[in-house]
Formats: C-alpha cells, structure tokens, sequence
C-alpha cells in the first residue's frame, strides 16, 4: 500500500463547494426538453471536469449553472493515493479521501421517453400521467471511475439522480460529501423550515432567502429530538416563489438506502447545496457499485395550482412492489389519542414504580393510577361511538406495558410490543370490535430504540394477525438507539423500509410518525398509508394560522400526512382542565382539512362528547370520504388560501352493494359508509336496493385559509352540466375568528348546476367544506 501523505488539503472541497467561486463556467453540450418543451435541462463539464447543469423555462434560466459531485472516504480494501481532506463545511478529517468531482469527461448519452399511464393504489386520482423525456449522460475518468448522471424532464419538472455502474472504479465507497447545487436566479421569496437531521415538527416561515440566516434561531420549537446543523440550513421539500410569479419546489424522491438531504444556502451567492444527514460516525452514506442516488427535483410551474398537482414524486418513484395489494384500503378512524395530547388522561398505567423492566415488573400488584386512557371501559365507548358513526377503526395508544419511563430514558428493551397492561382485555376488546365492524390499530411507540423493535417486529405483526389488526402507528420519538443515529440517517432510512416490507409479509398497513419524510415510496410500497413527519395537531396551540396552507405545498409533496384533524374544542382548559393554551383555528377549518389534506388514512382526533355538541358539523366528518377518482385544485397560495374539488372513488357498484349487505349482517368495511351517501339508501336499506342502480354523482369542496380573511368563489363548472345537485356548505360564522369565535359555523344548503358559482368568506384560521351531491331526478 502506498504511503498515506498526512496534509490537510481545503481548497479541494472548497472549489467544489464553491466557496471562492460565484459564478460556474462551463460548456454544455447536452440537453433534454420537456415533452411540451418549455423546459430543457443541460448538462455540461467545466475546464476541470467537474459535471455541472442548468435548468431554463422557455429559454429563461430558473437554475443557474450547478456544479455536480462528491467528496468521498476511502472505502473498504481501496487504496487511493490522496491525502486527507477536511470537508470545508463541517471540519471533519477523512483518511484517505478522495474527490469525485473533477476530471470527469463524457463517455457517451443516450435519450429515452415514457408516456404511460397507472393506476395507485389508493391516491388524490384514479390514474396517474407519467410522461417525461430522458437523458443519460455517461462520465468517466482515466483513473477508472465511472459516475452516470440521468435526467427525466417533465413538463412541470425535473428529476435527476447520479447512478454508478457495475464496471467501476469504485466499488465500495463512503460519502463524505454529496456536492449538487442548485444556484438560484434571484432572491426568492421561500416557505421553509430549519434544517434538522431529526425532525420536521416546526413552523414554516415566510421570507426573502436571504433573510433565513437572520429567522433561523427563532423559528425553532423544542422537541424531543432535534439536531440543526446551520443558520442557513433548510428543509425539503422547499417551496419557492420568483418575483415574476414562478413557482420552484426543491425536492427529492426515492430515497432508499440513502440518508434524507437537507439544502444549506450560500447567502452571499444564493446557491443551496445538499446537505446529508451523517450518520453515528459522520459519514454521509455508504454505497456500493451498481447503486444510484435518490432523485434531485426542481418542479417550475406558473401556478400555485399546478404544484399541488403535480405528480412528479410519485411518477419517479418505482412502480408497486406487492402483487396483492387486495388487503390495502383506505381507513377513516377514531382514536384514544387526543385525551393523552391534551393532557386529560395519560399513556401510563401506575405510579408506583419508577423504573420498569418488561418481564421482571409484576403490573398486576400494582395501584393504578386511574388515568390510564387505554382501559376497557374507555375503548369500548370510543368503539361503539366509531360504529355508531360509521368510521372504519379505533387507534388506542397506551395499551401495552412499559409507559412509565418510555421517554427521556434512552433504553435499549423499552417496549415488546405484545403484553398489554392489565385493564386492556386485548381478545375480548378485539371481538367486541369486530362484532360491531371495528378495526383496532395497534400502536408501536418505539421510543426511536429501532434495535428493540426490529428484534420484536416479527412477534409483534404475528399478535396483530392473530386478533385481526390490519393498521399500525409506529412512533419514533426521543434520539435514536443505535446511540449517535439520526431520523434522517442512512441506517434509519433502510429500517423504516425494513418496517414496511416486514409488515407487507403479514399484511399490515403502516402509519409511521417522527419517522422520515416521505419521498414517494408509498407509489413503491402502497401499505404505507400515512406518515407525521411534520407539525401535526398534537402541537395544539403553538400550529401558526396558515400552516395548514402551506404543508400540501412542502411535506405532502411526497405523500399523504396523518395531520389527525377534526378539532372542534380549541381551548385546551376545556378539554383537559389544568391545561392552557388556544388552538388557533375555527371549526369550520377543520373540516375543510378532509379535503385540502389528502390521506388514504383520516382521523376524526377530538373527544366523541364535543362532536356531540356539533352534530350538524360532525355530520361532514361522518360523509366526507378518503379515496378519489378525481381532483382538482380551485385556488391556492402559499400561506394564504387553498381550494381543492375531490370527486370520490367508488371501485364498482357491486363492491358498494357488498358493503351495504355487511351492514345489514352487523359487520362493515370501507365502502359501506360511502356507498350509503353516494346512493342515497336510508337506514337498513338492503344490498338489492342497489341491483341495477346507476350510481349519484358526488363532489366534495374544502378550503382553509391563514392568518388574515379573505373571500374565495367557488366557480361549479367541474360538474355535470346534465345534473342539479343538492349542495350543503359548512362555512366560518358571521361572527367566526379563530381568536374570539372559533366556534362559530354556519350550514346552508342549495340546489345548484354546472353554472352556478358560490361565494363564500374564510375567517382568520378559518375555512369551509362542502358536499354536493346529485339529486335523483
């Protein structure tokens, strides 16, 4: 082996990272339009043979110049001549490093397109246009290093990954640094929050790029695991606004066996570079030839609209892995879950003993404490309340052993995931669901010990199929065991994925929370139905009005969130006494989330007692339905205001009849509350009611809005122009302000056509909801 020469060598790094450079001067040679051609993208090489592109919208630039790369450490059984290098950005030395940046020339390019078709699973729409046109680029070098770049252009976007082929110089080797820019054309207004290796639970903030160094520190919110890395740093997905109205998202897709990127801002240039989540040694991925990276996007559209529609996550991601995907479905549930956020009950069975160790701690000579939220008593009601009402499942949180110093502990063998406390019958609490056509969903708080839960995984799915569990809420809250992992790193990436294959095994359907971001895997892996991964009500009053406008723009980019609305109690001292704080929406809010917040998996969150004192409001909850054949966005700004039309996904007319006919033999599923609203069917109407019936039209309308009220129109020209409809609107009070009257609503009903339109008001924090459906002539 050759003499290691032991000089710190910074310039490499900087130059890459452009740190002495503003400006990138390259040729570029190659190109790619969109299929409607109003975007190209060119990949070209600078003198040195670093790979470099730019991205332009009808000729105009919207990425500047972007150099491309990496800074490596050597990996095992290489034996590269180099020195050590010190990464410029974070300080840290890496033994025989090398660059993966320079010296590169072109190989050759092929060009490719797809213009297909498909169908998901479950989503926003029945099908899904996936259309792009294709360019790979093949780079090498003398040394024997191959790195591939490969560029899909679509007409709202692109997406670019690097790809290193089997025949390769490298062939096991360690990230130090992934080096892609993205060089911005002026100082855009973004909606972003803080970069973090272990969280997304903040508020988003408004402001010019390069106001983030100066909101940095004061954006961010406590939490149980947080790691910032920068003042400039940020999250994706990034949402930007030119000032001559362009709209630039800043994302990634597919990410698997690759840690979460997050973007750091060069403010005296306005350039973002990747930042990658390291791992417990600092190491920013380690890879083995064939393998490729995740996709880089830049989606550039005209309309606020148009971002909310794009599919471009999605269509990048791999196609279904499963070849049964008949046990997935959509889910609208209850929960013992708010009673614990609030503060009313709690997750812990006793207060007896401070520190419990499963299998030794006797739980059945201990004292109660008499707060246990998970008893038999509790989750009856809340199951017979979900039957009564016509929901699908019941979460309980707090059913198994071990809560009484789950968090702060960092402890190995926290939860086994299988014995639950000794008030919850778990045979008997599962028949009497199932006797009343209710679900349980299992919850599996790790407390981010991932070593516990993949040892216990298997006995822990076996138990749910046992007593008919199909949904899991995993939860990852405190600082990750292996100690020194983060959320975001390469390790916990490749255990969320483990997670959800395992449970494709045995047929679970997963809703993880403090997990990582979603980046389009659930096109890949549909039981994945729901993450968190964002600022969700649990946060109650610190939710900034307005930041409901601006997630669909962000996190749901890259799949559905578990946001758990339907909050009608704001005041936390009501519903929890000896608790403070006001939650800053209206009622009428959070019924428009239904449809504004896609989710294949929706949760009715607040107490059955305060959805009692809202019937009529409740009433929405109860039809509103959480699969679409269509939808379509009406108005939309970041941060202000959305509108969105959903039209709802009925698979066939003979699985509604099924569903009714369950319900008349005591037992339900997910169509059976649908299939009565769409066709109209009153109480114990049979299955034959619907032999030969042709199915009612049926539309669903939801807006919320920010801090400030406004007026929206709601234009019906997306629907049938043959057709009346009865439409029934749930909108703010006259009175409404998420301050002084949140509780103020008003229900109106109409009989409206294609040619009408409907004028509505959104209070501050506010919104509204809206059905419409056919009425039978």
């Amino acid at each position: 082996m050759k003499e290691i020469r032991f000089t710190v060598v910074l310039a490499l790094l900087m130059m890459a990272a452009g740190c002495g450079k503003a400006e990138v001067e390259a040729s570029f040679a190659y190109s790619v339009s969109s299929p409607d051609g109003v975007l190209t993208a060119h990949v070209g090489l600078t003198p040195e043979g670093q790979p470099c592109y730019k991205l332009e919208r009808g000729g105009a630039e919207v990425i500047k110049p972007s150099r491309l790369g990496f800074g490596l450490v050597a990996g095992p059984g290489e034996e590269w001549d180099d020195p050590v290098i010190k990464n410029a950005r974070t300080g840290m030395r890496f033994t025989g490093g090398r660059d993966l940046y320079s010296g590169f020339s072109v190989l050759g390019t092929s060009t490719d397109s797809l213009d297909e078709t498909w169908q998901p699973v479950w989503g926003e729409e029945s099908e899904i246009r996936n259309n792009y046109n294709e360019l790979l680029v093949r780079l090498g070098r003398e040394d024997g290093v191959r790195m591939d770049l490969r560029l899909r252009l679509y007409d709202d976007g692109l997406g670019f990954r690097y790809e290193f082929p089997q025949e390769n110089k490298l062939r096991y080797f360690n990230v130090a640094e992934e080096l892609t820019e993205f060089a911005m054309t002026g100082d855009h207004i973004a909606w972003w929050i803080s970069g973090d290796y272990d969280t997304q639970e903040y508020n988003y903030t408004r402001s010019r790029l390069s106001e983030i160094r100066s909101h940095s520190d004061g954006m961010r919110l406590s939490n149980a695991s947080a790691t910032g890395f920068s003042p400039t740093g940020v999250q994706t997905a990034l949402q930007l606004k030119t000032d001559d109205g362009l709209y630039i998202n800043i994302h990634e897709a597919a990410v698997v066996n690759y840690p979460t990127t997050n973007l750091e801002l060069d403010d005296a240039h306005l350039v973002f570079r990747t930042w990658l989540t390291p791992d417990a040694e600092g190491v920013k991925g380690r890879l083995q030839a064939p393998c490729v990276s995740p996709w880089r996007t830049v989606m550039v559209v005209d309309d606020a609209r148009k971002v909310l529609a794009s599919r471009l996550i999605l269509n990048l991601n791999e196609p279904c892995a499963l070849e049964d995907v008949s046990w997935i479905h959509p889910v609208k549930y209850m929960g013992v879950w708010w009673e614990m956020i609030s503060g009313k009950n709690e997750w812990s069975y006793t207060y007896d003993i401070p520190s419990v160790q499963l299998g030794v701690t006797d739980y059945s000579v201990l004292k109660p404490h008499g707060r246990h939220g998970a008893n038999n008593d509790n989750v009856r009601r809340y199951i017979d309340y979900a039957a009564a009402n016509g929901f699908d499942a019941v979460l309980v949180e707090g059913w198994n052993e071990g809560w009484e110093d789950w968090f702060g502990c960092q402890k190995d063998y926290v939860f086994d995931f299988v014995t639950p406390y000794p008030d919850f019958d778990l045979p008997a609490l599962n028949k009497y669901a199932h006797d009343k056509g209710i679900r349980l969903v299992m919850h599996h708080e790790t407390s981010s010990s991932v070593i516990n839960y993949e040892r216990h995984m298997d006995a822990a799915y076996a138990l749910m199929n046992q007593y008919g569990y199909d949904a899991v809420k995993s939860g990852y809250v405190g600082n990750i065991i292996p100690y020194g992992e983060h959320h975001y790193s390469q390790a916990l990436i490749n255990h969320y994925i483990y997670a959800l294959k395992k449970a494709a095994d045995y047929h679970i359907m997963v809703n993880a929370h403090e997990a990582v971001r979603p980046t389009g895997l659930c096109r890949t892996w549909p039981n994945l139905i729901g993450n968190e991964s964002a600022m969700g009500t649990e946060y109650r009053a610190r939710i900034n009005p307005g930041h409901t406008t601006i997630l669909p723009f962000t996190r749901l980019q890259g799949g559905p969130m578990d946001y758990t609305p339907g909050i009608f109690e704001q005041d936390m001292a009501v519903s929890a006494p000896g608790q403070t704080g006001k939650m800053r929406h209206t009622i009428a809010n959070q019924l428009g989330l239904y449809v504004t917040f896609y989710s294949p998996l929706q949760m009715a969150a607040d107490y059955p007692e305060n959805y009692d004192r809202f019937p009529d409001a409740f009433q929405f909850i109860k039809d509103v339905a959480v699969d679409w054949e269509k939808t379509l966005y009406l108005e939309a700004e970041p941060g202000e205001v959305i509108v969105t039309a959903r039209k709802p996904k009925i698979s066939t007319l003979n699985a509604a009849a099924e569903g009714v006919a369950k319900l008349a033999d005591g037992k339900k599923d997910m169509l059976s509350g649908a299939a009565r609203f769409v066709y109209g069917l009153p109480e114990g109407a049979s299955a034959k009611a619907l032999k030969g019936a042709r199915p009612l039209d049926v539309w669903y309308v939801g807006g919320v809005g920010g801090e400030n009220e406004r007026d929206v129109t709601v234009a019906l020209d997306f629907l049938d122009p043959e057709k009346m409809y009865e439409a029934t609107l749930y909108t703010d009070g006259p009175e409404a302000d998420y301050e002084t009257a949140p509780q103020d609503y008003t229900i109106c009903k109409y009989n409206v056509t294609s040619k009408g339109f409907i004028e509505i008001h959104i209070a501050r924090g506010g919104g509204f909801a809206m059905s419409l459906r056919e009425i039978r002539k």
